[in-house]
């Protein structure tokens, strides 16, 4: 099973709205085959690992081992379950069940009444885990949120500085740090900054570092503050701006109004019903604050560097316990989960 999550893994920020899922074929404890789910619309990791086997007339004496319940319904591919009865397997191994409305136990059910045995739970935890964002977007009805930034070893994330000023160290973790965040951004459905951010850095929000497909871009501009010179109205990525103001951008650009009365929990429907399954928050300070005392996020990732700003934009504050923490260079990397949620 923990190579099925191997293979999943390598669907990060592709699969979109869809969860990840790795699958294995056993015959006499040897892998014969394994597929994962490569793109959202593409065949399912089931699909893909069946069509890997060399010998399918080994399918009868084989397991099939899946990180999530095989589904039972006609959506962009065939039932995953009717393909195995198919192939004529007596025994699934699987991790999680589908929460998914047109899933959620019917693949399991449609399994066992073909007569094929069905282990289910089978590293339940770290399946859940793997699949933290779909499991969250489809039982909480809203995007996984990751909170990110660094700080500085006395606890600032900033100087303070006036819009356009690029003056003073403001780099506080590493290239090495700086190149996961790259990676962090290819895994995720969209990135979010508010309008300070933009205004100060103008940040492209891409990913170069990495290779991967960019999240959608997302910013909170209530008044109308940035210019459409700003790199994220540039057309070339999905944007969504939550403005109060009507404004005309060229590109790949949606606006959605948003008035004074319009809070983070709106925000979180609307993206909810734009298939969006997780959101990286880059920053900055209100923003993450926003999130924190709202409690609608999920994990944060905090850098702290070895650099001393004495002054400047206070780092935001987590009420809880640090999950994991990892060294990175002189940079340390600190691991939060909100417990509510």
């Amino acid at each position: 099973m923990r190579r099925c999550f191997e293979l999943a893994r390598k669907g990060l920020g592709m699969t979109k709205a869809n969860p990840l899922v790795g699958a294995i074929i056993v015959h006499n404890d040897r892998i014969i085959g394994e597929g994962y789910h490569h793109e959202f619309g593409g065949p399912h990791a089931e699909v893909n690992a069946i069509r890997s086997v060399k010998n399918p007339p080994l399918f009868p004496e084989s397991t099939l081992y899946c990180s999530l319940e095989p589904c039972s319904h006609h959506g962009k591919t065939p039932p995953c379950s009717m393909l195995i009865q198919q192939k004529g397997f007596k025994r699934v191994v699987v991790s999680n069940t589908d929460p998914f409305p047109s899933v959620n136990g019917k693949g399991i059910r449609y399994l066992k009444d073909a007569g094929i045995e069905v282990e289910l739970g089978c590293l339940e935890e770290e399946g859940r885990h793997l699949n933290r964002r779909f499991l969250h977007y489809i039982n909480y009805r809203r995007p996984y949120v990751i909170l990110k930034w660094a700080q500085t070893a006395d606890g600032f994330i900033d100087l303070e500085r006036e819009p356009g000023d690029q003056e003073g160290p403001r780099w506080i973790s590493d290239e090495v740090s700086r190149t996961l965040v790259h990676k962090w951004r290819s895994e995720e459905s969209a990135i979010m900054v508010g309008t300070s951010t933009i205004l100060s850095d103008n940040p492209s929000l891409t990913v170069r570092r990495w290779t991967g497909e960019n999240p959608v871009r997302i910013t909170m501009d209530r008044n109308g503050r940035l210019s459409d010179s700003a790199q994220i109205f540039d057309g070339t990525t999905e944007t969504i701006v939550f403005t109060g103001v009507q404004r005309n951008y060229a590109g790949r650009i949606q606006l959605v109004y948003a008035d004074p009365s319009y809070e983070m929990v709106d925000v979180m429907e609307e993206l909810f019903d734009r298939q969006i399954v997780s959101v990286f928050v880059e920053g900055g300070a209100k923003l993450h604050k926003s999130f924190l005392e709202s409690g609608l996020w999920d994990e944060a990732r905090v850098f702290t560097g070895k650099m001393l700003f004495t002054q400047g934009v206070k780092a935001p504050e987590i009420n809880e316990e640090v999950d994991e923490t990892v060294k990175i260079g002189e940079t340390k990397l600190d691991v939060y989960r909100n417990k509510l949620n």
